[in-house]
């Protein structure tokens, strides 16, 4: 399948050859749909807790010891998705085109004020006029100004405050001195971005760490990463043969945010709480976040010494053929069940129940947020049958169900929640030892999706995602949370949103 010069840029990369054999079989095979048992609701699947549960879960998430906090924020790529509808504008403009006044480019020129990133000298006074709107465009998105077009997200000024403006990234170093503050007085992050955008993210932490520091008395601990070229795959033609450029050589592309489970599994901190970098808000809101973050946390402790409670009592069963081996296995059964929507396949051997049981215990966990679904977009929360006949709760995406399943319909309807990429994690086990994150990965659960390369289309394969497949055998806790809680900047008009003015 592969030539010698093949086989030169893949180990380049770093890539074995029979992993991006693999990858080709993979489009040729297709992924597996999800057997999905429901969607996990609030009847079943979804926590909703009162205010005293609320309040008991933040005081456990301040006292409960843990091996130091890390906030992880994904933040690779550029901000090129967030302009895509003032790209569009820009060009038809350009094209001599009248636009309308709802056409996003228009709405951003009329308020352009009300953008953090807004500079008088550069913008000057808004106007309706095509030219005015063009100029407005040109100056946010290229060289000419800012060129926010060909930067990452994380380094944009999000929020106007009366003594300073703030990026996405300097939120997120306002968060977390607030919720993920080690007993040390220091506070982590792990950051993942592109190489050629580091300078930008060094230079935007640079200009507020002293200052932040001072003000929060903290000492902030921030380490860049990158998502590793091994983790890219390969690209194929319409025939599933491998997509070539015109110079011949092999297509790769990222593999969407899964690869970044290599990246989490480098973080030697046992609780993580993971959070995208463009779901921030003005700090007036930063009360109900923390507060929720850390109800996440409580949870997420708890349930860690609940697990780790059944394990200890594990190990110290002598006998795991006795009848108090089938009392434990009851009880942590009944644990499974009730807590995690873990339904187990009928064991008659009392070892292989006893094994089988154990072993769900002990496994990396996740709390994850939700929240009401009112249309906004993201994946859903699901309880699935797994490949070993047991249930388990998961976060899928729309193309990894059977829309052709004749209970798809029925299924939907139930969907009361959607994810929003809130999580925490607990990465150790009882010892104290890191789990093998990795390990956890359901390589089923990827999807394949359309792409084009300098015109000509391919198909790309996208690994499973770091909150869906990748960790599909973690033991998952769904909570909800305020929707308020929630505030992404998908498109540069969602800042208009009032929870960014």
């Amino acid at each position: 399948m592969f030539s010698q010069e093949d086989l030169n840029q893949l180990s380049g990369l770093g890539i074995p050859e029979k992993t991006a054999e693999a990858q080709v079989e993979r489009f040729k095979k297709g992924f597996p749909w999800m057997k999905i048992v429901g969607a996990a609701t609030p009847q079943r699947g979804i926590k909703v807790l009162s205010d005293a549960e609320a309040d008991e879960a933040v005081k456990y998430a301040d006292t409960a010891p843990v091996a130091g906090k890390c906030k992880f924020v994904p933040a690779s790529g550029a901000a090129s998705r967030m302009f895509k509808d003032i790209f569009s504008g820009l060009e038809k403009l350009k094209a001599g085109e009248s636009l309308p006044e709802d056409a996003p480019v228009c709405r951003l020129a009329a308020q352009i004020e009300k953008f953090a990133f807004y500079r008088e000298e550069l913008f000057g006074k808004p106007s309706s006029t095509p030219d005015y709107v063009k100029d407005v465009a040109e100056k946010l998105l290229t060289d000419k100004g800012l060129a926010y077009g060909s930067k990452p997200k994380g380094v944009l000024d999000f929020h106007r405050y009366p003594e300073e403006v703030r990026t996405a990234f300097a939120e997120h170093l306002v968060e977390a001195q607030n919720y993920m503050r080690n007993a040390d007085g220091s506070v982590s992050l792990t950051v993942t971005i592109s190489p050629e955008h580091r300078n930008l993210f060094e230079e935007a932490f640079a200009k507020v760490r002293k200052e932040y520091e001072a003000r929060y008395g903290v000492r902030y601990n921030v380490r860049f990463t990158y998502q590793d070229k091994s983790t890219d795959t390969i690209a194929v033609d319409a025939s599933n043969k491998p997509f070539r450029t015109d110079e011949g050589r092999l297509l790769f592309r990222p593999a969407g945010h899964g690869a970044l489970i290599h990246n989490l599994n480098q973080i030697e901190e046992e609780l993580v709480s993971i959070k995208n970098i463009d779901n921030v808000s003005q700090e007036r809101m930063l009360p109900l976040t923390a507060r929720y973050k850390k109800v996440l946390m409580g949870k997420a402790l708890q349930l860690r010494d609940e697990i780790f409670d059944f394990l200890r009592e594990f190990d110290a069963e002598p006998n795991p053929l006795s009848a108090n081996a089938r009392a434990l296995c009851d009880r942590a059964e009944s644990f499974l069940d009730r807590e995690l929507c873990i339904q187990l396949p009928l064991c008659t051997n009392p070892m292989d129940r006893f094994n089988l049981i154990r072993a769900k215990l002990n496994r990396p966990i996740r709390v994850c947020g939700m929240v009401r679904n009112e249309g906004e977009p993201g994946g859903g929360p699901f309880i699935i049958s797994g490949k070993d006949g047991s249930s388990n709760l998961q976060i899928l995406e729309s193309v990894q169900i059977n829309k052709q399943d004749p209970q798809y319909g029925f299924i939907m309807k139930e969907v009361t929640h959607f994810n929003p990429v809130d999580l925490v994690c607990c990465l150790r086990n009882y010892k104290g030892e890191k789990f093998n994150l990795p390990e956890y990965v359901d390589e089923d659960a990827g999807f394949i999706s359309s792409k084009s390369y300098q015109g000509r289309e391919l198909k790309a394969l996208e690994l499973p995602g770091l909150w869906n497949g990748a960790m599909s055998d973690w033991n998952t806790l769904f909570v909800e949370v305020p929707l308020e809680t929630f505030n992404p900047v998908k498109v540069v008009l969602d800042l208009l949103r009032p929870a960014h003015q």
